[in-house]
């Protein structure tokens, strides 16, 4: 009997200190203050912003837009992607997607240049399955290409394009359901990866990440950044020549880290989740906000990186916020499913 009773005391401590770690490592007894040195430059009602995209060189933003009700998706959703121009000051949209009759709920998007044409590419969701659609974009009209579908697509979130052949995807999940991505979403099972596709074969280029978000390429330095958003870490990696990836750091975020834009002197731009289970609440529609906070990362190499809180809010202004898109001193800052998002005006650090 007393072992009994040793063994079910042991269990219930456990039991209260996997609790205890759950809630410390979603951020749950985080404080959040409204911090933010810049102004609101303009709110634009569009739902479910999730992920943009800037063209510096063009001065325009591609914007991935899907009414979410829940994520993961219950019933079919519909989404488009938005063209917005950047030189006016008005930051006036018009829809791209028009023409494209299939079922279409974008995610993580990502776009590059090949002489006069874009290609942009987008990853969808839908009750049949995942895939990514490609897409050309030349004089503000965008016309679909082909769809890509495989079965290395488990979970997938975002995706950067390396040229006109190859891209990488991150998958959020290693599980799609069940006790197993129960255990990735609270536990924090690192099962997530990145995929790389070489424009003939998928493969496997990273392993062993907890929730796999945001993916970006460091072209100048020749880095690949991966946002793990449970575990509040941006992982770097050394890109191979053969496109696999060569693990280097974390870097520590302390918040749940979603996108990750690129700004033209190389520092990361993320949108973040600082309490991941308000955010995983209000995903269910069981809470009405969740707090947003965008961090900037200056990355100067190995073990030397600066981080910075931009904006941090309890989410009554924008709720989950999910990308910051620098474009000089403006950020485009998307979010999982409000019906607006935010541009905002960020006053040069001294």
């Amino acid at each position: 009997m007393k072992l009994v009773k040793r063994i079910l005391l042991i269990a219930v401590v456990l039991l209260i200190g996997f609790i205890v770690h759950i809630f410390i490592s979603t951020g749950y007894f985080r404080t959040i203050e409204n911090k933010f040195d810049g102004e609101i430059v303009k709110s634009i009602s569009l739902p479910g912003a999730e992920d943009i995209t800037v063209s510096s060189r063009d001065s325009f933003a591609i914007v991935s837009s899907t009414k979410r009700v829940s994520y993961p998706a219950e019933k079919e959703e519909e989404g488009g992607l938005f063209l917005m121009e950047l030189n006016s000051g008005d930051f006036n949209i018009e829809p791209l997607t028009k023409s494209y009759t299939n079922s279409f709920a974008p995610h993580g998007i990502s776009m590059i240049k090949k002489d006069s044409v874009y290609s942009v590419m987008a990853i969808n969701h839908t009750l049949k399955g995942h895939s990514i659609e490609v897409f050309d974009l030349k004089d503000k009209t965008l016309k679909h290409r082909k769809t890509l579908i495989d079965k290395t697509m488990v979970s997938p979130n975002d995706l950067v394009i390396i040229d006109e052949n190859s891209f990488y995807f991150t998958n959020d999940h290693g599980d799609t359901k069940g006790l197993v991505r129960l255990l990735e979403d609270y536990a924090g099972l690192a099962l997530s990866n990145v995929i790389y596709f070489d424009g003939n074969t998928y493969s496997e280029a990273a392993s062993g990440i907890s929730y796999a978000n945001g993916i970006n390429f460091d072209r100048k330095r020749n880095l690949i950044y991966v946002a793990s958003a449970r575990k509040f870490l941006v992982k770097v990696y050394n890109r191979n020549a053969d496109g696999s990836l060569e693990f280097i750091e974390d870097i520590h975020c302390g918040t749940g880290v979603d996108n990750i834009a690129l700004d033209d002197e190389g520092n990361l731009w993320l949108g973040a989740h600082p309490n991941l289970l308000k955010f995983a609440a209000y995903n269910k529609g069981k809470e009405a906000f969740s707090p947003s906070e965008i961090i900037k990362i200056t990355y100067r190499g190995t073990n030397d990186y600066t981080l910075e809180t931009v904006y941090l809010e309890d989410g009554s202004k924008m709720s989950a916020s999910s990308v910051a898109a620098p474009f000089g001193d403006y950020l485009f800052t998307g979010n999982v499913k409000d019906d607006a998002f935010l541009i905002l005006k960020y006053p040069d650090s001294p």
